[in-house]
């Protein structure tokens, strides 16, 4: 509003002056006002844009909320249960798609029958008989006095449990002299020795079997070792946690060690593997602060390798530089989540993404949708489109690579150029779930579809997310390493307890031998140590061999 007062007007006409007077503090009062209604709507202005942005924040801190229940509360598999088929929602991209890709194919194959559950579980434990039988004086008729004929048994089956026993081994050499006191070329009273095993550590009461109990109780079992010295006590064996730790490094670093280092030159020569990985506290590290966080690398071989290797490697921090000097003469693909550390690494390997972690943003954002208001959002859109290409997978299971590869390219490649240009047209806000979505899949693209390169590749980095999560399982119990040296000890021995695993072999029996036989090996006769030696004692092996096939 603008208001024009002319004074001239007034006095043409010979108003009084108080009057103009007047006029003069009407015309200031008008325009205090005018610059007054500025300001209030300057006020309302940032007024609504503070709305604006305290609305957005209440959306993300519900959004946090519901990922933190959602992590607390909810499960955590991959699996979903969200409708497949919803390739039709995707307007212009399904045209793109050949119909036949949406046919799956139907593969038939023979398998032996299975027998019962239990009699399967039961069938390579030793069977202990107790037989219920009438005593002779009783084994008379009721109604005629005859002796009654046995007509048959009665099994009933129960599991016994022998708790486990500790005895002191005492290991007593025996030493000959001759009778005659001969002397031998030094002069000395010859005397001969009985043979015995070397031990384990010198000057201590670590026998192979103890130390591999204790091994298997933390790095299999995650019991940390204050409660392992607390079992120990219910047996009447006093152990402290201390000494158990440095009977653990010791052992590493003179025996098991050789083993860890052999996994490594095995692993290198894979021409596909899988890597990952989780934090790792450790409290005295030179330099640092008790509460900094240090990292636990983990690598291991792929579904289709002959060799199934797990390596963990300790190390301070989560820079490149690290897998870079772990994997620098390896060549080939290697399966990770969308870090950038390992986009680093050398040309010679080829970065494979996970599927899995795209769906993951996708998933999120629809578990924090009501079921009733799903249908149709862009959420269930994303979800729809990878489920897609691992139902492909399911049905490529088990096939020749060869085969797997010329299947990926004729029905999932179609399915992920789709799913790409669908995210390409999406015009989420960036730092909106949806944007954030749409953001790591087209960043992560090129090493996404690198899995459509070889047959032996998969479509996702579980199979490494599902080796770490032993350890993720026992740093909740243990919680953290003391020393360096004993972060280092832990690394070498899950390796060898999950590389067990994944061939197997009982993690405890496998330990149990190396100590035993690695005091007394040659260098040369390490090859024989190894988890797919065939000359590996049966006690190692598991009753049942699981074979899985490739991916």
């Amino acid at each position: 509003m603008q208001v024009l007062l002319d004074k001239s007007r007034f006095l043409r006409y010979n108003y009084p002056m108080d009057t103009i007077l007047n006029i003069n503090e009407l015309q200031q009062q008008i325009e205090s006002l005018t610059a007054l209604v500025a300001e209030l709507a300057e006020q309302l202005a940032a007024k609504n844009s503070q709305i604006v942005n305290l609305e957005t924040l209440v959306k993300h801190y519900e959004w946090q909320i519901l990922q933190a229940k959602r992590r607390q509360f909810g499960v955590s598999s991959g699996k979903t249960d969200y409708d497949i088929g919803q390739l039709s929602l995707f307007g212009e991209e399904e045209a793109e798609v050949p119909p036949e890709v949406f046919k799956t194919e139907e593969i038939t194959y023979e398998r032996r029958k299975r027998k019962g559950k239990r009699e399967e579980d039961l069938s390579g434990l030793p069977v202990e008989r107790v037989d219920h039988e009438l005593p002779e004086d009783e084994r008379g008729c009721p109604e005629c006095g005859e002796t009654v004929l046995d007509i048959g048994v009665d099994i009933r089956r129960e599991l016994k449990i022998i708790p486990a026993k500790v005895v002191v081994v005492e290991h007593a050499t025996h030493a000959y002299a001759c009778p005659n006191k001969c002397l031998n070329e030094n002069g000395n009273t010859a005397i001969i020795k009985a043979d015995s095993p070397a031990p384990l550590i010198s000057g201590s009461l670590a026998s192979a079997s103890l130390v591999a109990h204790i091994a298997m109780q933390k790095y299999s079992s995650g019991l940390p070792l204050y409660r392992i010295e607390r079992g120990f006590q219910y047996d009447g064996v006093t152990i402290s946690r201390q000494t158990m730790s440095n009977w653990v490094i010791r052992c590493v670093n003179l025996y098991l060690i050789s083993i860890y280092v052999l996994f490594k030159s095995y692993f290198i020569k894979e021409s596909v593997a899988h890597a990952d990985e989780t934090t790792h506290q450790v409290l005295r590290e030179p330099g640092r602060a008790p509460q900094t966080k240090s990292y636990e690398w983990m690598y291991r071989t792929s579904g289709c390798s002959e060799r199934k290797i797990v390596i963990f490697d300790y190390k301070e921090t989560r820079e490149h530089e690290h897998p870079k000097e772990f994997l620098k003469d390896f060549k080939g693909f290697l399966h990770c989540d969308g870090y950038e550390a390992y986009h680093k690494l050398p040309s010679d390997i080829i970065v494979v993404g996970c599927w899995q972690h795209a769906r993951d943003y996708f998933e999120k954002i629809l578990k924090s949708i009501p079921k009733d208001k799903r249908k149709g959002t862009d959420a269930e859109t994303g979800v729809a489109f990878i489920n897609k290409l691992f139902e492909f997978e399911r049905g490529f299971k088990g096939l020749p690579p060869e085969k797997r590869y010329q299947l990926r390219l004729e029905k999932s490649k179609p399915i992920a150029d789709a799913f790409f240009s669908w995210v390409g047209s999406l015009n989420a806000l960036p730092k909106s779930p949806l944007g954030k979505a749409a953001h790591y899949a087209l960043s992560q693209r090129k090493y996404l579809e690198n899995v459509f390169l070889d047959g032996r590749l998969e479509l996702s980095n579980n199979r490494a997310e599902r080796t770490i999560k032993a350890f993720v399982i026992g740093r909740k119990a243990w919680l953290f390493s003391n020393t360096p040296n004993g972060a280092a000890a832990s690394a070498i021995l899950y390796s060898i307890v999950e590389t067990a695993r994944e061939n197997n072999l009982k993690p405890y029996y496998y330990i149990k031998f190396l100590l035993e036989e690695l005091p007394n090996t040659t260098t040369d006769k390490l090859e024989s140590l190894l988890p797919w030696s065939e000359t590996l004692p049966d006690s190692c092996r598991l009753l049942t061999e699981k074979k899985e096939k490739c991916a």
